[in-house]
């Protein structure tokens, strides 16, 4: 019997308060799960529902909850200053030690070290892969071919700028999907002895509102999965 495929659920964060990183969010998590055939689904904190009216401390607790619950993540770090909120979510992956992919698409360079470019804190974290692509100019050289090709009435009516940015969306996405597949081979960082105590207290460390005893609940279903994916 032909052994089913393992799929993995990626935290997707970044911005989402404006139209362009809702939409560029929405094509980047349909382009993951296209470029890899299924493997790497990604959940928009922008598409969890029922948190409408809700209070901002419920939306934080939502999310970091859903994080924790999710195989792996991928952070937008682009911006001349890295977005607050993407930050925290950044951290509190790595105290659970989740494979986490830092995507930067910006091709200014925000950062004090030449390493990456973005603040040098956020830098050198284990199980952590940096994708970094040019964005604009490789959009720039897809419009520029796709030029040569199309007649004078698509170019008036802007259709060229759409497929451009799509192909340069599916660039990101294969190079996120290699990124993920190598940090699948990393082995954890976090020791077997303290894994249970590591996530007792992650259950405890922010603050989230509801029982002690079930959030330790949730939290310890949650490495169970993990160890049982090979992911701890």
């Amino acid at each position: 019997m032909k052994k089913k495929k393992r799929t993995y659920t990626v935290y997707l964060g970044g911005e989402l308060f404006s139209l362009k990183h809702l939409i560029g969010n929405a094509w980047l998590a349909e382009a993951i799960y296209e470029k890899s055939h299924g493997k790497f689904r990604c959940l928009l904190p922008q598409d969890f529902v029922g948190l409408r009216g809700r209070s901002g401390r419920s939306i934080r607790d939502y999310n970091l909850r859903a994080l924790v619950a999710c195989d792996l993540a991928l952070f937008n770090f682009d911006g001349s200053d890295l977005d607050s909120g993407t930050v925290v979510e950044f951290m509190f992956a790595k105290f659970a030690d989740m494979p986490t992919v830092l995507l930067r698409t910006d091709i200014r360079n925000a950062g004090d070290y030449r390493d990456e470019p973005w603040n040098l804190m956020a830098s050198y974290f284990p199980r952590t892969a940096s994708v970094i692509v040019p964005s604009l100019f490789n959009y720039r050289g897809a419009l520029h071919r796709r030029h040569r090709r199309l007649d004078d009435a698509l170019h008036l009516a802007g259709q060229h700028s759409s497929v451009a940015a799509q192909l340069v969306c599916e660039q990101v996405a294969a190079q996120g999907v290699r990124a993920f597949d190598r940090l699948l081979a990393s082995a954890p960082i976090m020791p077997k002895h303290l894994r249970e105590e590591a996530y007792q207290w992650l259950a405890v460390l922010p603050g989230l509102r509801g029982k002690a005893k079930e959030l330790r609940k949730e939290f310890e279903a949650h490495l169970e999965r993990k160890v049982e994916r090979e992911l701890l």
